[in-house]
């Protein structure tokens, strides 16, 4: 049981019914992590436009998937390793590969770099080494696509830290936090 209100249409005010209904439409349901979100109306919108203006970026919707995979699993979130596994399906990604994004890689060459950079990035608080930086640049990442990378690793890792804190129950097919050995 999650450990943070969960708002719905049963306990919602106005605002919060506008924006879930919102959601609902544009998605056809409304994770329970958008329902913890849902408590600060202004938190909600805050994330659906950060969300959304990511999405918006030069990243590919399977580099941003295997980036929220590496980082639900490097910091523990069982709720965003679930979600992300069942988005990452749908966005394309294989079993193999998600697997290798959890562990921290890509069966990939370019998106193992991402990853990697986006995994160094959450372990040392954005503290990279210049040698990280040169990495990811000769993997093929622009300025721009550094900057995305960044982007969605603070964005993850606030949704990992939410669903977390909050224990959320999962809506989503539940995956074991424990890699494949």
């Amino acid at each position: 049981m999650s450990r943070i209100n969960i708002i719905d249409h049963n306990n919602a005010n106005t605002e919060q019914k506008d924006l879930l209904d919102a959601i609902q439409s544009q998605l056809g349901m409304v994770p329970n992590f958008l329902k913890i979100f849902a408590n600060s109306p202004s938190a909600l919108r805050a994330f659906l436009g950060l969300h959304s203006i990511a999405g918006e970026g030069s990243l590919n919707e399977q580099t941003r998937e295997r980036i929220a995979l590496a980082l639900a699993q490097q910091n523990a979130c069982q709720y965003c390793v679930s979600a992300h596994t069942a988005i990452g399906r749908k966005a394309g990604l294989s079993d193999s590969e998600i697997e290798a994004n959890r562990a921290g890689s890509s069966e990939d060459a370019k998106a193992a770099a991402a990853i990697k950079f986006a995994r160094a990035l959450a372990e040392h608080s954005g503290d990279v080494t210049t040698a990280e930086l040169l990495e990811v640049r000769a993997a093929g990442y622009s300025e721009s696509d550094i900057v995305e990378i960044i982007t969605h690793v603070g964005m993850n890792t606030l949704t990992n830290i939410l669903g977390k804190a909050s224990r959320v129950e999962i809506d989503f097919p539940k995956i074991d936090l424990q890699l494949a050995s």
